[in-house]
């Protein structure tokens, strides 16, 4: 089976820039998005070198890489800066990062650690913070990875995915214990210290993505009070790429309670 898009009104569209300022975006996120598209459509195929290829070639896309830092610069920690106390504060810093975002020589920094207050409003919870590069990296490169991750999901998974939030869950929950023959009771659980205790090896071994980078990532240990401390377990709180690959590890309990508990399927 062989698929062609036809971008050839975006490449025109985005050769035609010159700065910051003059970026197409819609042809930019027309161009990701078509790649995005052919990439979870090989996925269901189970051609995994295609996937690859695909993959490659959208982290190297000057498109995605535009999105990568302009996702970076307008988020809500875009005024934190990492350990090296950068920040994109003027459209020529944004034009230099989409230039430097390269995979040839990147080393990512450790992290700067710093602590929030939880919800409870007596405990803290750490977070690592990258620098804006290396921000710009992982946003660049959980674009590849977004789609596999998609069609690997849980179909009732609703946390840190796109389209999907906490009003989604409700409603589920809502249609499938309406009826007189619902379930009376709904199992909370807890992972504990989920993001802290993830396994690299399993990470390293089971996340389809270039291997070369996520070892930066993982492996970049972290600053406290001066002090440079290993990262060997976890994926930071505060790092763009957390969320999606917490949710490739948990990929699959929902198929693992049901063949334990009996099927409870909520679609």
């Amino acid at each position: 089976m062989q698929m062609t898009v036809n971008t050839n009104s975006a490449t025109d569209a985005i050769g035609t820039c010159k700065d910051w300022n003059s970026i197409n975006w819609k042809a930019c996120l027309l161009e990701v998005k078509k790649l995005q598209l052919r990439i979870a459509r090989w996925e269901k195929l189970g051609n995994h070198r295609k996937v690859k290829a695909l993959q490659w070639l959208l982290t190297h896309s000057f498109s995605a890489k535009c999105l990568a830092v302009k996702r970076v610069s307008q988020n809500k920690g875009h005024r934190t800066a990492g350990i090296d106390g950068v920040l994109l504060s003027s459209a020529k810093d944004k034009w230099n990062m989409v230039h430097s975002l390269k995979r040839r020589g990147y080393k990512a920094l450790p992290l700067k650690r710093v602590y929030i207050l939880k919800s409870d409003g007596k405990s803290r919870r750490p977070l690592g913070l990258p620098c804006m590069k290396d921000r710009a990296m992982q946003a660049l490169h959980t674009m590849a990875l977004l789609p596999i991750s998609e069609i690997k999901a849980d179909w009732n998974s609703y946390g840190f995915r796109p389209e999907r939030g906490t009003a989604d869950a409700i409603e589920q929950l809502f249609t499938s214990l309406a009826t007189k023959r619902a379930s009376q009771w709904v199992l909370e659980g807890d992972i504990k210290s989920c993001f802290d205790l993830i396994s690299h090896q399993w990470i390293i071994e089971n996340i389809p993505m270039d291997k070369k980078v996520l070892l930066q990532w993982l492996k970049s240990g972290f600053m406290e009070r001066g002090k440079l401390f290993p990262t060997n377990l976890g994926t930071p709180q505060g790092g763009l790429a957390s969320p999606t690959l917490a949710n490739m590890v948990l990929d699959g309990i929902e198929d693992l309670l049901g063949r334990k508990f009996g099927s409870f399927k909520l679609d």
